[in-house]
């Protein structure tokens, strides 16, 4: 089915009050929807979905790659957004790579990338790159952003879950390695019916950051790293 048949992104702005009691999650409506033309998504087309009513002030916006079928629920990857990474190429960091894996992934088998404008874990570019320097000097990411006074993690997905339930995608599985996020949709009226881990994206540049992830519970099976190889 495709979505302009009602399995997906066209489907009716639903009732976001939840089931069996859960805290209603707030309303949206979508802004706009433009067609484009993907490179780095195997050339296929996608649609890039704004909002309304939001719960806070961050540009989010929805990629939506068709057709899915009702027979499973859409693939969907949440994915903060990271500049140095996502486009500059910083090898720092594995975000790049993760955003190229899924929208490849999206390109074939259809589902949706929700990029969510939570810089640094939620702390911005210029505290991010200030956490940096302290990365440098031996704390990990987690204990960088506590050093300047915010948290390990600022991110929450309460917005993702109305981007969601605005498009009427309200059973989903989750792109992830995190499993904060499906915690926090489930939370906030999202079925997470299948968890699929995202690749390991390992160089020399990001060892220390994705043992540190390892470590505040991402789900992640690190190879031993050839020291030798390129970043």
């Amino acid at each position: 089915m495709t979505p302009e048949q009602g399995g997906g992104p066209r489907s009716a702005v639903r009732s976001l009050a939840t089931a069996h009691g859960e805290a209603a999650v707030p309303a949206a409506t979508v802004r706009a929807r433009v067609p484009v033309t993907l490179r780095r998504a195997l050339g296929q087309r996608a649609e890039l979905v704004t909002f309304h009513g939001l719960p806070d002030d961050g540009e989010h916006l929805a990629c939506l790659f068709a057709p899915w079928d009702d027979t499973d629920p859409p693939l969907v990857r949440l994915h903060s957004e990271c500049l140095t990474g996502d486009v500059l190429g910083s090898t720092r960091c594995d975000c790049g790579p993760q955003l190229d894996e899924a929208l490849r992934m999206l390109a074939v088998h259809g589902g949706a990338l929700l990029y969510l404008r939570q810089e640094g874990r939620g702390i911005g570019l210029y505290n991010k790159l200030d956490t940096y320097l302290l990365q440098n000097d031996g704390a990990d990411t987690f204990e960088a952003n506590r050093l300047i006074g915010r948290g390990a993690d600022e991110r929450g997905y309460l917005t993702a879950a109305v981007m969601l339930r605005t498009l009427g995608l309200e059973r989903v599985r989750l792109l992830t390695n995190n499993p904060d996020k499906g915690r926090q949709l489930r939370a906030n009226g999202i079925d997470v019916t299948e968890t699929l881990p995202t690749g390991v994206h390992l160089t020399t540049d990001n060892a220390r950051y994705l043992a540190a992830k390892a470590r505040s519970g991402h789900h992640l099976s690190l190879p031993t790293l050839d020291t030798e190889a390129p970043a």
